[in-house]
Formats: structure tokens, C-alpha cells, sequence
């Protein structure tokens, strides 16, 4: 009699996953202002130009918008910003971790640690990443957002967007990276 139970339970379970999968339709969510109204100044740091991605990247990452700038400073300092937010819609692609990239296009990872950003009004949880191809260095800086969360775990990352979809109907997340070249002084 107790392997009947244990058999319905799992016939329960399994019929309303079914019927979960059946019946669930993530919605795309907009961006709620075009990426590109972000300011071309930011405090001392002035934009210096901003790059498009080519149509094989955009259809291998597939973000629903993404923006890609160059910024720089009064003593000359450079900055690359890349924001990309993915809308969680059918057409959207998933977040690309450079974690998983940039090693697949041949950067060798030096070192990673978590560190908070401080920021107005608080920190934001980030990785700190240097990588290395040929003798070219660059120490990146980046975090995933997920419904007014900072992440910087892809299994966090991935986790929150399954929970988002089941109990909100939506998958939208964004990602973003700040980086710098490195020299030997990091």
C-alpha cells in the first residue's frame, strides 16, 4: 500500500509540472527608458564614444537592449561601461557570465574576488576579475541585477530568475561591466 502512495505522489507532482510548463508564458519585460538616455557625463567622467555590437554577437547574446561606452576622466583614465539587459521574453537571449566568455575566446582568468562597490546611498555586491590574453591585461568589474537585486553568482543568478518566472511571470535581468586596462600594478 505504501508504494501506491509514493507512485501517486510522484503522478501528482509530475502532472502539475506538466500543467505548469503547459500553461506558464514569461513575459518580455521593456526597458522602461531607451539605455542610451543614461548620461554622457557622469561627475568628472565624460563619455568618449560608444561602440555597437556586430550582427553574430547580437544574435548569439540576444538582449532586448545593451549599451557600450567608453568613458574618461580628467587625468585621462579610461573606463569601458557595458550594460545589457536581457527582457526574459521568447526572443531574448540568456546573460552571458565572462566567467564562461571570455575564456571560451581565449582570456586566461588571473584572479576573481567578491568585493562591494561603494555607491550613493550604499554598496553593491560585485566580482572583481583580472584576465590576461597575450600581454594584454584587464581587471573587470561587474554584477547581475535581478528584480532590485545585485548578484554575483550565476547559480544566484539563475536561481532568481526561475523563482521571478514562477511567482511573477517574468525572467527580465541585467548585466553589468565596468573595465579597465591593467598594468602589473593592478
Amino acid at each position: 500500500m505504501k508504494k501506491y502512495y509514493r507512485f501517486l505522489v510522484v503522478f501528482i507532482f509530475l502532472g502539475l509540472a506538466i500543467f505548469f510548463v503547459n500553461s506558464h508564458e514569461d513575459v518580455s519585460v521593456p526597458v522602461n527608458r531607451p539605455l542610451n538616455e543614461i548620461p554622457m557625463t557622469l561627475g568628472e567622467w565624460r563619455m568618449i564614444s560608444q561602440s555597437e555590437m556586430g550582427e553574430g554577437v547580437l544574435k548569439n547574446l540576444k538582449p532586448t537592449d545593451y549599451l557600450s561606452r567608453v568613458y574618461v576622466d580628467g587625468a585621462g583614465n579610461r573606463v569601458v561601461f557595458y550594460l545589457g539587459y536581457h527582457g526574459g521574453g521568447p526572443d531574448c537571449g540568456p546573460i552571458h557570465s565572462p566567467k564562461h566568455c571570455l575564456p571560451g575566446s581565449g582570456w586566461q582568468i588571473l584572479r576573481q574576488e567578491k568585493k562591494a562597490v561603494p555607491v550613493a546611498g550604499g554598496r553593491v555586491p560585485s566580482v572583481q576579475a583580472l584576465y590576461q590574453s597575450g600581454e594584454e591585461k584587464v581587471l573587470f568589474l561587474y554584477w547581475f541585477q535581478v528584480k532590485g537585486a545585485a548578484l554575483t553568482n550565476e547559480y544566484a543568478l539563475k536561481f532568481a530568475e526561475i523563482k521571478n518566472s514562477m511567482l511573477y511571470n517574468r525572467r527580465d535581468s541585467a548585466f553589468i561591466r565596468i573595465s579597465v586596462m591593467a598594468g602589473d600594478d593592478v
